[in-house]
């Protein structure tokens, strides 16, 4: 296994400068960092990748849709928008020296509409799909993420994120598990993660609150026991969001401290992360 955090858990806003987290993120002993292309450019990827390789890290990249770039729309034109997109946050990834790039790449964070969900998952695979050559080109693989029913509508299970990524008919289109969203969503995990054994290309690891993994309640030897039977050994990446009180904690509903420090919730996360995975 290989063991990163994300860069949003020091982050007050998506677009904050990611370049001095890099250092406490090597100083903990992770092998990698995970950042958002939010706010990013071609220049800030370029520098971003170097300053990465510089601190002996490697990287892996998330990423989101807006409405205007939604890639279920009926209308052809913001679909277009939407691949559009998603061909500049490939580029981006493997200019940033990422091999892999995974979030809410199937539809808008935020947005429902129930009644046309078969419809609206279809548009998503057929675009997705259209990103294949893209993706072979730059050797980057796309992760689907399964989200809570409060965040979408469109893909709350590990397996409606496989039947996208199937349906795209794009081996290099998978699916990015994590535990804050199948702690709610799955009635048994480790069926779960291991029925997404040909799709699974990304995890993610937090407690039932985001916080800390193994300080809440989640069942961890039941996750173990899915990447297991799955024959996962690709990234585990801690994505936690544990302080109050600005705007990017603000967009995931954090309203209390869930945790009293970043920097000591990363120290025992890696920890854990060693111990539970191996």
């Amino acid at each position: 296994m290989k063991y990163g955090i994300h860069a949003g858990l020091w982050q007050a806003r998506w677009t904050d400068e990611i370049t001095p987290i890099l250092a406490t993120v090597a100083d903990l002993g992770f092998g990698g960092v995970e950042v958002s292309l939010l706010g990013m450019t071609d220049e800030k990827a370029a520098a971003l990748g170097k300053a990465v390789r510089d601190h002996g890290l490697e990287v892996t990249c998330s990423d989101g849709l807006a409405p205007d770039r939604d890639i279920t729309s009926k209308d052809p034109e913001i679909r277009a928008a939407g691949v559009e997109y998603l061909k500049w946050a490939i580029e981006t990834t493997a200019r940033i020296g990422s091999r892999g790039l995974a979030g809410v790449v199937f539809a808008p964070w935020g947005v429902f509409d129930p009644l046309n969900k078969p419809a609206r998952a279809a548009r998503s695979a057929e675009c997705l799909g259209e990103l294949h050559d893209t993706l072979q080109a730059h050797d980057v693989t796309l992760g689907i993420e399964a989200l809570n029913r409060f965040e979408t509508d469109l893909v709350n299970t590990a397996d409606e994120a496989c039947a996208i990524a199937r349906a795209s008919g794009s081996d290099r289109v998978g699916a990015l598990l994590d535990t804050f969203h199948l702690n709610m969503e799955e009635k048994d995990m480790t069926a779960a993660i291991a029925g997404s054994a040909d799709k699974l290309v990304h995890f993610h690891v937090s407690d039932n609150d985001r916080g800390v993994p193994g300080s809440g309640h989640l069942p961890w030897d039941t996750v173990k026991a899915g990447l297991d039977r799955a024959g996962y050994d690709g990234w585990i990446v801690a994505e936690m969001f544990v302080i109050a009180g600005n705007p990017a904690s603000a967009d995931l509903n954090i309203w209390r401290n869930i945790e009293p420090e970043p920097i000591d919730a990363a120290r025992r996360a890696l920890a854990f992360m060693r111990a539970t995975f191996g």
